[in-house]
């Protein structure tokens, strides 16, 4: 099997797996993709920023110095993240126990194929051989012909 086909059924195995996803795994794997990502923490350090520079020079003025309500805010997210992430991290870990049951299938069928290649390869060799000694033994009787010939 070609390598090409083999990254398409690997991807069939895992399109499976996000076809057949109930929503709020499709919706976990959604949040997680996008926390682990560099826009969500630009996204997150811009708002940090501008909440600390709001509140000290008090362009608003909701959330004092030491910040309680963003320590609760990252609390609460922090809350949400961790059985997200788990979530995430469990299907994951299905998917590619099934990509690998998938591979060693392959393997198995691809192991196959090499065996009857070797056994038509073994085939193959044998009647050249038997072919060679029959060139041999029929040169052998040319050479004996020609020297009864001689003689």
């Amino acid at each position: 099997m070609s390598t090409k086909s083999r990254q398409v059924h690997r991807h069939a195995v895992n399109r499976t797996m996000v076809d057949d996803a109930p929503r709020s795994a499709r919706i976990a794997d959604a949040v997680t993709t996008f926390m682990g990502s560099w826009t969500f923490i630009g996204i997150q350090t811009v708002i940090v920023a501008l909440w600390v520079i709001g509140n000290t020079v008090m362009f608003f003025h909701f959330d004092l110095y030491p910040f309680i309500f963003l320590n609760l805010a990252f609390s609460t997210q922090a809350a949400y993240a961790a059985p997200l992430i788990l979530l995430a991290s469990n299907r994951a870990a299905i998917r590619d126990r099934m990509t690998l049951e998938h591979a060693a299938a392959e393997a198995d069928i691809e192991e196959k194929q090499n065996e009857q290649l070797l056994l038509g390869n073994r085939e193959i060799l044998e009647r050249v051989e038997a072919l060679e000694q029959r060139i041999l033994q029929l040169e052998s009787n040319i050479l004996k012909r020609l020297d009864d010939t001689r003689h």
